[in-house]
């Protein structure tokens, strides 16, 4: 079993929901709780919690940080909560309880939690501000961002979308050293891709019957989802869907227009970055726990 912490900005891209339903549904997974990040954190726990009540699971669900570190609002809203009144869900969650809910856990126990941190980071960002102990506490940090070029130069093509949500913060997590600080990027995210149409047809039941509710919002902008958020996660039970390499990554901060860009150096520093994926060996997996 994995001792697991999920913080998330569930709602707005449908990745978040495939994640969390995996993880609920993964055997070795032990999900001690969840944090949700960026516009409307509660409803974003509502939906959370829609998908714990359908797996049969009591999850902790804590509300976290609405407002980036210091750059503009990307994501102000959470679309997909327009399907709640489908689901059971709680409507009650504590309030400002949420980085004391991570430091607390963590420190209850030590070296054995990874956070997988799928949103912006806000949330892990003043976690680690408030008490620098914690990344020598956690037993790694695994996060769905970035993106880190092609292997060969490490320059990113464009931002990925959590890194430029909250740029300070995602620079100050590759400032932080973590036992184990892995990266999923849009580089091989991009890669593990489904249509609409065939979601429809194999999203029909049990765990992912909600999901689906919740990707037909999605659907009425773009006929295809990315498992992004779920490939960091598979990644955590199964060594051989990503293949990973060490380097060094920084992010661009000084320029307003390119804030959140990611820049991988190869070599022996201290974070491992995703360059590789087996889409086959993915798909097998994620639909494998279901």
């Amino acid at each position: 079993m994995q001792k697991i912490i999920l913080d998330t900005d569930i709602g707005s891209d449908i990745d978040d929901a495939l994640c969390l339903a995996y993880l609920l549904a993964q055997p070795q997974c032990e999900l001690l709780g969840i944090t949700t990040v960026s516009g409307q954190p509660t409803e974003r726990a509502k939906l959370a919690s829609a998908l714990c009540y359908e797996a049969g699971k009591g999850v902790p669900i804590y509300p976290g940080v609405e407002q980036p570190l210091l750059a503009t609002q990307r994501q102000p809203a959470c679309p997909q909560s327009s399907m709640l009144e489908r689901w059971r869900h709680d409507t009650s969650f504590p309030q400002n309880a949420a980085i004391d809910f991570l430091r607390q856990t963590i420190r209850v126990n030590p070296h054995e939690i990874t956070l997988l941190a799928i949103g912006p980071m806000t949330n892990i960002a003043l976690l680690f501000a408030v008490d620098p102990e914690i990344p020598s506490l956690l037993k790694g940090l695994t996060m769905m961002v970035g993106m880190f070029g092609d292997g060969a130069d490490g320059t990113a093509q464009f931002g990925e979308w959590n890194a430029i949500c909250d740029p300070h913060a995602i620079a100050m997590l590759y400032n932080t050293p973590v036992t184990a600080h892995r990266s999923v990027g849009l580089d091989v995210t991009l890669q593990v891709t489904m249509n609409a149409d065939e979601v429809r047809q194999r999203f029909q039941k049990g765990l992912l019957r909600p999901v689906l509710d919740f990707a037909e919002v999605w659907f009425q902008e773009r006929p295809v989802i990315t498992f992004h958020d779920p490939l960091a996660a598979a990644t955590l039970f199964d060594d051989g869907i990503c293949v990973f390499r060490r380097g060094s990554v920084t992010v661009e901060l000084a320029n307003a227009q390119t804030a959140g860009l990611t820049r991988w150096q190869a070599g022996d520093g201290g974070h491992q970055v995703a360059l590789k994926v087996d889409k086959e060996r993915f798909f097998e997996h994620y639909f494998s726990v279901f």
